[in-house]
């Protein structure tokens, strides 16, 4: 059997390393049927410490086939990846196309899969916002619409595929397969320390540095203020509707500014997007300069797991990040409208709420979280082994 699996962008990349592994696992027991896997990388993600770094995190060996499709419009990234897809297919004529997440990369290698009649698969099939702005639900419901096999990672997704008519022989509930990296890599990302992960990472304001030590080491962290577990919070946003809007944008960072103390410091690991924005709005060196904030450059999957492992609150617009809050018990504020992962909100008996860009709901929720424990909380069949369930389910369908 011939498997291609599709990576594009950084969220993909832990969802596929547990399937690479499960792969090999399955081929060392010389297992039946021997299992031929190739690992395409779509390019979506082309900045190397956005990307080459969590292959090396995951420690997944180098693509097979880089397509190196790189930046560009929605149309763009779809159109030129179907192009560069369907000559891989065509070449290397797979059983199976193993799509994962909702990025372009999904959408577009789905629809190529099936107008070349290969079986597609589908794994975290069924998260649904409801939000038909948010370029994910498009692709999202257009992959699940087409594959063969969805494989779903809770219950409310099993239910929206069963409301959209997807027979029940096509759909299993496998669990969340991101859960299986964060499991492995528990371990590893317990014993970084915060303070070097800091020094290692923040983008340069004299005000965080001790003018006597600001040229030792990082290993000595030079900061001005330790930043000890359980007194900090962490930001992360990226979404057009948080930093393409002057307004929203501005009203966020002037909570932040006004939210955040020194002894209280918000860590905020800054997108490209974000930092781009915040220039163009003139917002930038306001919050460069505020001691209460430190603005990180991206980190890698271990060092933003230790962050969120000893954050008191974190704030935040990705999916991924709500789902880690969850199983780690990470108190979390969705800075969304919506959420397609309501499995992860206090309301279902996780560890977050949705709070949009509305800013008196967010510091009352702000307020509220500060005040919560840290309860962990784990979905059915979120046990570190959803890999497993995934290839299981291929190999018998």
């Amino acid at each position: 059997m011939k498997i291609i699996s599709v990576v594009g962008a950084r969220p993909n990349f832990m969802k596929i390393a547990p399937f690479v592994k499960a792969i090999k696992a399955h081929n060392a027991k010389l297992s039946i049927p021997n299992i031929e896997h190739i690992l395409v990388h779509t390019g979506q993600h082309y900045d190397h410490r956005m990307s080459k770094a969590f292959f090396d995190d995951f420690e997944l060996p180098d693509a097979d086939i880089n397509l190196g499709i790189g930046s560009g419009t929605h149309a763009e990234q779809v159109g030129q990846t179907m192009i560069s897809f369907e000559k891989v297919l065509k070449a290397e004529k797979p059983d199976w196309v193993v799509v994962v997440g909702d990025v372009n990369a999904t959408l577009a290698c789905s629809v190529t899969a099936k107008k070349e009649w290969i079986k597609c698969c589908h794994i975290e099939a069924g998260l649904r916002s409801g939000d038909m702005t948010m370029p994910e639900e498009i692709n999202r419901l257009v992959t699940d619409r087409l594959s063969d096999l969805l494989l779903a990672p809770d219950i409310f997704s099993v239910q929206n595929l069963r409301s959209e008519g997807v027979p029940d022989q096509r759909i299993r509930l496998v669990g969340n397969i991101m859960i299986d990296t964060l499991e492995e890599s528990r371990p590893k990302a317990s014993q970084l320390d915060i303070n070097k992960i800091i020094t290692d990472n923040i983008i340069n304001n004299s005000s965080h540095f001790s003018p006597l030590t600001s040229n030792i080491s990082p290993l000595t962290s030079p900061l001005r203020e330790k930043v000890e577990d359980e007194k900090y919070a962490v930001i992360t946003i990226h979404r057009p509707s948080n930093v393409d809007d002057k307004e929203v944008l501005t009203s966020l960072v002037r909570f932040f500014i006004e939210t955040a103390k020194p002894e209280f410091p918000f860590l905020w690991p800054v997108h490209p997007r974000t930092k781009k924005q915040l220039d163009a709005f003139g917002l930038y060196q306001e919050v460069l300069d505020h001691p209460g904030i430190m603005l990180l450059e991206p980190l890698g999957y271990y060092d933003m797991l230790r962050l969120n492992m000893g954050a008191k609150v974190l704030l935040t617009d990705s999916g991924g990040l709500q789902e880690e809050c969850t199983v780690l018990g990470t108190p979390f504020i969705t800075l969304r409208q919506n959420t397609e992962r309501p499995v992860t909100l206090t309301l279902h008996g996780g560890s977050g709420v949705l709070a949009g860009s509305d800013i008196n709901l967010l510091k009352s929720e702000f307020k509220a979280a500060l005040n919560r424990s840290r309860m962990p909380v784990k979905p059915p069949l979120w046990d570190g082994k959803t890999a497993e369930r995934c290839l299981k389910a291929i190999l018998e369908f």
